[in-house]
């Protein structure tokens, strides 16, 4: 009697064992069920949401194609899809390279907007200075020579040019310029001053040697120039 005690006990034992997993399992399986019923809830809103877009679409799409099934054939379209399906790599390689060059643009929009701030910053320095007023002059003294001169006047022009920059050369050495503005500097004060004409005055003047000296220059030169005008 004592040996049939416990091997009921461990029957009781067992079976509510069993109970309590069939239970878990049954709770796990209604739960499942429940997740897919709210998922078939879901799906059939979605669907009862997105038929009325895609009836519009369908129907823009089908007026679309209406428009331009005289120029475009299935085949053609479906030739289309194909060719981007077989080109996918290159597409994918061209989108990269047009992402890559925006991020470009937005790492180069601060450096050139530094560089337009500069340039501006630069062209109004030179305003201020005048190189631009001093631009516009030149074109118009260019202007006035190229409509004051005929092609014959520049044909000559250019088979005397050689001549002409060397004489210019010669002209503009630092001992003639320094010469020319002394004597024009002194001209023009000895000009303002009052001059007495008269024959003794100018005989009183000859006792200068600075006037006899200038006189025996004039005289050379005047000889060199009559010189020249003999041999031409």
């Amino acid at each position: 009697m004592d040996q049939a005690m416990p091997d009921m006990n461990q029957i009781i034992l067992d079976l509510n064992q069993k109970i309590d997993a069939l239970t878990a399992q049954v709770a796990y399986l209604t739960e499942q069920a429940q997740v897919s019923e709210r998922s078939r809830q879901q799906r059939e809103e979605l669907v009862e949401n997105m038929m009325p877009i895609a009836k519009d679409a369908m129907q823009i799409a089908s007026d679309q194609f209406e428009e331009i099934q005289d120029y475009l054939k299935v085949e053609d379209l479906l030739r289309f899809i194909k060719k981007l399906a077989l080109r996918r790599p290159q597409l994918e390689m061209m989108l990269d390279l047009v992402s890559s060059a925006t991020d470009l643009g937005h790492i180069m929009n601060p450096i050139a907007k530094e560089g337009v701030d500069k340039l501006t910053s630069i062209l109004t320095e030179l305003e201020a200075k005048g190189y631009f007023g001093f631009g516009r002059s030149s074109v118009r003294i260019l202007d006035n020579i190229v409509t004051s001169f005929s092609e014959d006047d520049v044909n000559r022009l250019g088979d005397n040019i050689v001549l002409i920059l060397n004489t210019v050369k010669d002209m503009t050495q630092p001992e003639i310029m320094t010469f020319i503005r002394n004597t024009l500097h002194t001209s023009e004060a000895e000009v303002a001053k009052p001059v007495n004409t008269s024959m003794w005055a100018i005989l009183g003047q000859l006792s200068d040697p600075a006037v006899r000296r200038g006189l025996a220059l004039t005289l050379r030169v005047l000889r060199v120039i009559g010189t020249q005008g003999a041999q031409n």
